[in-house]
């Protein structure tokens, strides 16, 4: 999207006296891009949810009870499974961690025999 401010600092011919003046308009356009972007995607993000929500009400296949034990069941499932991996990671992150110690002390026992 290109608006008049953008289109008036690429074709304005004119030189800055000092360059304070031209760090001012530079930090101007780059916060001015950034705050509208930001808010334009979260405010995007929220009206995109509101829609998601009454669609899926509109186009509930069940009872609320039903999907609300549906919907407990799989927040309970992923977070199973997101407990189980976490441990995985973690039993991994050790035997990583007890190799590399083995390493360490066989290099200071090669080292010590050296000296």
């Amino acid at each position: 999207m290109v608006r008049k401010k953008d289109i008036d600092l690429v074709d304005d011919d004119r030189e800055l006296d000092d360059e304070d003046e031209e760090e001012e308009l530079i930090e101007e356009f780059v916060e001015g891009d950034a705050t509208s972007g930001i808010v334009g995607f979260i405010s995007g993000m929220l009206l995109g949810a509101m829609l998601g929500a009454g669609i899926a009400l509109l186009v509930a296949p069940d009872r609320g009870e039903v999907t609300r034990r549906r919907i407990r069941s799989k927040v309970q499932q992923v977070g199973d499974e997101a407990r189980d991996q976490l441990e995985d990671w973690r039993d991994d992150a050790e035997r990583e961690l007890r190799k590399h110690r083995r390493k360490i002390q066989k290099r200071l026992r090669t080292r010590s025999e050296r000296s």
